[in-house]
């Protein structure tokens, strides 16, 4: 899940995303690994309502089993090896992989009611990850040119750098759908069948690569306190409310 993401300091992310009118955001989660297609075809809709004025905002918590996406500028050459089933995603970015052990938040937001800002708005989604990854004792950073959330890695040589977490969103109507993936535990040789994002010279990384053995649960918990000090506060919803038919 990427888009391309500049640093603007003009944004002031605390001030500029939150809503005027407090308006609480939808906090799902669903069970279970998640179809790749069937759901993204709901976060469409669901989207679709929110820019209709007929759904709340939501954020959507889950998991998918092992798969990858290609984003509109993937190339054939960056599918190195298709180990699991291949799904065009609708968004821009290249090739990147999903799957257990890694935590997908989708993020329907309106845009309207937060700025009409997409750079700044990419940017409260990178400081979401950092947040988070500080409140763990991990160290994320954002790098001029290259998307996703990066850990320096100087064991492995001068200027490496390993990625642990992948931003990239779409807006339609001034609502925002797809989000980020950060890796908490996930099987790390299944990024091996492609070239991630298109880079080449850096590697992934994820909690447990890092030593830090946390429950799925205790991330999310994280997550969401740290998504309300940026973007305001949230509600929980049963996912089966959540999704439209």
């Amino acid at each position: 899940m990427e888009v391309l993401t500049r640093a603007d300091e003009a944004c002031q992310i605390r001030s500029k995303l939150h809503r005027e009118d407090g308006e609480a955001v939808d906090w799902v989660q669903f069970e279970g690994k998640q179809d790749y297609p069937a759901m993204l075809s709901a976060m469409e809709r669901q989207a679709a309502l929110v820019a209709a004025g007929e759904a709340p905002e939501a954020v959507w918590l889950l998991e998918h089993p092992p798969l990858y996406t290609g984003g509109t500028s993937a190339q054939p050459q960056d599918l190195i090896k298709a180990r699991f089933p291949v799904f065009p995603a609708g968004r821009g970015g290249q090739y990147t992989y999903h799957g257990p052990g890694q935590r997908i938040a989708y993020v329907m937001l309106d845009l309207t009611k937060r700025g009409r800002d997409i750079r700044c708005l990419v940017k409260g989604l990178e400081q979401w990850v950092i947040d988070t990854l500080e409140a763990h004792n991990i160290v994320g950073e954002r790098r001029e040119g290259r998307v996703g959330v990066w850990v320096r890695r100087p064991e492995k040589g001068t200027g490496r750098e390993d990625k642990i977490a992948a931003i990239g969103v779409r807006v339609r109507k001034w609502v925002t759908f797809h989000g980020i993936s950060l890796n908490i535990a996930p099987d790390l040789t299944h990024y091996d069948g492609i070239v991630p994002c298109g880079i080449t010279d850096q590697g992934v990384t994820s909690f447990e690569d890092l030593g830090q053995l946390v429950l799925m649960e205790e991330v999310d918990s994280v997550l969401r306190s740290r998504f309300e000090i940026i973007f305001g506060p949230t509600q929980t919803v049963s996912s089966a409310l959540a999704t439209p038919i």
